[in-house]
């Protein structure tokens, strides 16, 4: 496994630096609990300094499986993101009092040192859906028998009233 990848901010090159590597992640680092890793983690990056601001861009690609939030089945779930961003000196952050709506999108390095590795995870992590899905049409589980809806091994007839229409329901009598 990678440990931290430390990029020293004041030993970069003027025309910057560029690296191409493979990440090995645990599966534990990543926010999606049940994702696992089918390939290691590719990331191309370039690392330049411009006055004190760290610009850090670069693509990310990776090919995981996840557990679909309906039907439960694995599905291979592909990566290939990029990334454009700029890190600021820890030291200036401690100089600003509040958290401005154009400061809340920043990030920063501290010590002199930037951490690659979290970087790449990071965005890796934020490529990741809120409810994975095997596809957007799946039906999921069926709630009678348990089967698969879209294998069409259920023949349940599941009627669910519209509850919308519950608040206008009244009962009519009869005026003969």
């Amino acid at each position: 496994m990678d440990t931290i990848i430390l990029i020293d901010i004041d030993s970069l090159p003027k025309e910057g630096l560029r690296l191409s590597r493979d990440f090995e992640f645990l599966s534990l680092d990543l926010v999606e609990e049940n994702a696992v890793f089918l390939e290691p983690a590719h990331a191309e990056v370039t690392v330049r300094l411009i006055g004190d601001e760290v610009l850090v861009q670069g693509e990310v690609t990776a090919r995981l499986s996840f557990v679909c939030s309906r039907c439960l089945i694995p599905f291979e779930f592909p990566v290939a993101s990029r990334f454009d961003l700029v890190y600021l000196p820890e030291d200036i952050d401690a100089l600003s009092e509040e958290l401005s709506d154009d400061k809340i999108d920043q990030m920063f390095y501290s010590g002199r040192q930037l951490d690659l590795r979290a970087v790449v995870l990071e965005q890796l992590n934020l490529t990741f859906p809120a409810k994975p899905l095997c596809a957007p049409e799946c039906e999921g589980i069926c709630a009678v028998c348990g089967e698969i809806i879209r294998d069409a091994n259920c023949s349940c007839l599941v009627k669910e009233s519209d509850t919308h229409w519950n608040k206008l329901k009244f009962p009519v009598r009869d005026k003969s």
